[in-house]
């Protein structure tokens, strides 16, 4: 048995327990776009890009090779 199976069998456990009315779709608020939050997390990305690897680390990769 896998996670999905378990996890189908437990959504239509789950849906036939709630009424009808919950079964209408719903709508979903659309959150405002930020540029701000884009630009600082290109900017970690950014950053961790470019960062060296520390020498410990490199030693610890050639002793798995």
């Amino acid at each position: 048995m896998s996670f999905e199976d378990d996890r189908d069998r437990r959504r239509k456990a789950d849906t036939a327990s709630q009424p009808e009315a919950a079964e209408a779709p719903r709508t979903r608020k659309k959150r405002g776009s930020s540029p701000e939050v884009g630009h600082a997390l290109r900017a970690a990305y950014q950053q961790a890009v470019s960062e060296d690897i520390p020498p410990e680390m490199l030693d610890l990769l050639g002793k798995l090779g």
